[in-house]
């Protein structure tokens, strides 16, 4: 039964990953979204006219009647303190920023420097753009190279609140197990005792369930269904672990 769902994980991680690259580039479907050159190839640059955001499966339009009344019941700390890994050219950090009501402290980090200069250029509003304002006066964003896998130099044990894993899980799955997993214990070792990790992916929970189970025993996972957004029906995994 492990062996049959191995195989159905990596069935599913293909699909997905052909499905987000086929509106991008055609020619790099084939290519593992492990290898950071092929997201510094997919991210947009930073010239005027370029597009300002790209969505991996979907953007915060689409995540926020989700993502709000969390953020509104999980007030423990003020701002509330958010960390998206692999946060890439998603809207979802910025969208958090500019239009949530709560204070929250949102750090986007993301292995590709592209995708961190091209971000860091949409929030201070370089090229002819205007700078991001903030939804609540408290709210701050900032964006950081860093790999997902080891986030010891730009977060500390138990300093977030949130966790927001936006299809990478799913991108660094492909490039083999004992990634996905330090990337899980990465996730896990920066929350705080309360805190909970989102991953958002179009896997069925019959599948990532018993995967996130396997790699961090203990915990305990809650699963809510979201779109369908373009057809195509995705889930949010919560994942608490055992305090």
């Amino acid at each position: 039964m492990a062996a049959l769902r191995r195989t159905l994980h990596v069935a599913t991680l293909a699909a997905g990953a052909r499905r987000a690259l086929a509106g991008r580039e055609g020619s790099l479907a084939g290519s593992c979204p492990a290898d950071r050159r092929l997201w510094d190839k997919l991210h947009p640059d930073t010239r005027a006219g370029s597009v300002p955001t790209f969505d991996w499966f979907f953007g915060y339009e689409e995540a926020q009647g989700f993502l709000l009344p969390l953020l509104k019941e999980s007030r423990a700390a003020c701002p509330l303190r958010v960390l998206d890994v692999g946060c890439g050219t998603s809207s979802l950090c910025t969208g958090l920023y500019t239009r949530c009501p709560h204070p929250v402290d949102v750090l986007g980090v993301d292995l590709s420097p592209v995708a961190v200069a091209h971000m860091k250029s949409l929030l201070e509003g370089g090229q002819d753009r205007k700078p991001l304002s903030p939804g609540h006066p408290a709210s701050q964003l900032r964006f950081v190279q860093a790999d997902a896998q080891n986030l010891e130099s730009v977060a500390s044990s138990g300093s977030f609140q949130l966790v927001l894993d936006k299809g990478t899980w799913d991108a660094v799955a492909r490039g083999g197990w004992p990634g996905a997993y330090q990337l899980l214990s990465e996730c896990f070792r920066v929350l705080s005792p309360q805190g909970t990790l989102i991953q958002f992916s179009d896997e069925d929970p019959d599948v990532r369930v018993p995967c996130l189970e396997q790699g961090f025993p203990g915990c305990t996972v809650m699963v809510q269904e979201l779109g369908p957004f373009g057809g195509i029906t995705y889930f949010a995994y919560l994942v608490q672990g055992s305090h």
